[in-house]
């Protein structure tokens, strides 16, 4: 695939387009293709800032003419591995953002982050499944699937979703839904960027009372036992309940609650809708679990949601991993302890186990992409990837996920799985046979993996070897599947 461009090539997109359009040398190019990830740096060749979704038609037709590789970006969030050449599209612009409080629907443009969409529902009594933070772009964490605060009772963000609107790798605008597009619908459902760019999206919203939620802090000396009433106490949680559990060693800086500043410290999560007397007993076991240090649990409006996780809210220099349990029992719990308990050095910043099941466990379409249907828990790992600790944590991911093995289910959610180190790894989120009807689909609408950065799944062996041999002649055939 061709990778750079000449002037004469970036003329005639400038020309095609009504957003701005970058060179590296350009003022602005830095910021137009940063990542919150400060550990990602993205290296295209060009980016351009799409205004609507004929801008991303009309860039994407431009590159496919070239044969140039394609990647799309938001608010950067998802950016674990870095973009290199290319034309980098940029959606942050694309704002549209409407509701209609009578059907309980939203309809988002590309750009639009979650915070939007909470704030703007919230003034009808409404509520969107966002995640543990607000900060995140709506469509690219629906594409992934989206484990929302609230999954355990209304399932995956993407199951949903009322109709996407995507551009494909010819620069074709397509409407997809249940009943008009039904594949794409089936493969946009948890398959992230692999067929196209997402414009636009629609999706159901829900009533926003009687929210009970926050989070209670233990001293990390307490870690062991907070472990052990936590495995006993999810199995009898309700699908209204949802909860994780994380291992904080927090730094020394201003950011932090004083009480925090600097400490280990065990962080467990909850959420219920419902009745908050009923919300509060719930609770109760894990109160009685050790002395807690804050307790920032009770009722809560939709909008104050990113109090739950208290992710970062700036941008931070971080590498991440995660994968899938099948279960939470004394082996693994004990691995965990040994890499993340008290007293011992760890270069982990943070270490989850989060709660799935309830509706998770449930496609509400029947079938989709997402790979984390059948898993107990999602585990999580990031660390601060900053010298010397950057050069530790991979090989600390690896002997996790190695002494995790027995507990795990050998998958991952795509939205938390963080930075993969090779294709296969990249492929990872999906079990082996959704993975060929992607792949196929792939080979359909992208026969030339214009989509190939991020978790995107490989051409079949026969199509890769027919490009390889068009692009060395030049030839314009077209693969069909």
């Amino acid at each position: 695939m061709q990778s750079h461009a000449s002037f004469s090539d970036v003329s005639e997109l400038q020309l095609s387009v009504r957003g701005p359009v970058f060179t590296p040398a350009d003022p602005g190019f830095a910021a137009e293709v940063a990542a919150f990830n400060l550990s990602t740096q993205h290296q295209p060749d060009l980016a351009f800032g799409a205004l609507d979704a004929e801008d991303v038609a009309a860039a994407v037709r431009w590159a496919a003419e070239r044969r140039m590789p394609v990647s799309v970006q938001s608010t950067g969030h998802g950016a674990t591995n870095a973009i290199e050449g290319g034309l980098l599209i940029s959606t942050r612009r694309m704002l549209e953002l409407s509701i209609d409080p009578i059907e309980k629907t939203a309809r988002v443009g590309a750009g639009v982050r979650w915070r939007a969409v909470v704030d703007h529902a919230a003034t009808f009594g409404l509520m969107g499944l966002c995640g543990s933070t607000t900060d995140v772009g709506v469509v690219g964490y629906t594409l992934g699937g989206g484990l929302p605060i609230l999954g355990r009772k209304y399932g995956f963000a993407s199951d949903h979703v009322i109709a996407f609107e995507l551009v494909t790798a010819d620069g074709t605008q397509r409407r997809v839904t249940k009943d008009e597009n039904s594949e794409l619908f089936y493969l946009l459902r948890g398959g992230k960027g692999n067929l196209g760019i997402v414009t636009a999206m629609e999706f159901h919203l829900f009533p926003s009372s009687d929210l009970f939620a926050g989070g209670l802090y233990y001293d990390g000396a307490h870690a062991a036992a907070v472990l052990q009433q936590f495995s006993e106490w999810v199995p009898e949680l309700p699908p209204e309940a949802s909860a994780s559990l994380a291992f904080l060693r927090l730094p020394d800086m201003d950011i932090v609650p004083e009480p925090l500043r600097g400490k280990f410290v065990v962080h467990l999560r909850y959420a219920y809708q419902g009745d908050a007397a009923v919300a509060t007993q719930l609770l109760e076991p894990m109160r009685k679990s050790a002395p807690f240090m804050m307790d920032g649990t009770g009722p809560l409006e939709s909008t104050q949601m990113d109090m739950v996780h208290q992710d970062p809210e700036q941008p931070v220099p971080v590498r991440e991993r995660g994968f899938l349990l099948d279960r939470l029992d004394q082996g693994a719990k004990d691995a965990i302890l040994r890499h993340f308990g008290p007293d011992v050095p760890s270069p982990v910043l943070m270490a989850e186990i989060r709660l799935l099941g309830g509706a998770l466990a449930v496609c509400a379409d029947g079938e989709d992409m997402v790979g984390a249907r059948d898993a107990a828990f999602s585990f999580f790992m990031a660390g601060m990837a900053v010298p010397p600790l950057a050069e530790l944590l991979p090989g600390v991911f690896d002997a996790v996920r190695e002494d995790l093995r027995d507990a795990s289910s050998g998958g991952t959610f795509v939205n938390l799985h963080g930075h993969f180190v090779d294709a296969e790894d990249r492929e990872r989120p999906w079990g082996p046979s959704v993975r060929e009807r992607l792949r196929k689909a792939k080979a359909e609408l992208d026969p030339h993996n214009m989509f190939s950065f991020g978790h995107v799944v490989g051409l079949p062996v026969i199509d890769q070897t027919v490009l390889l041999e068009e692009v060395a002649t030049g030839g314009d055939a077209v693969l069909n599947s």
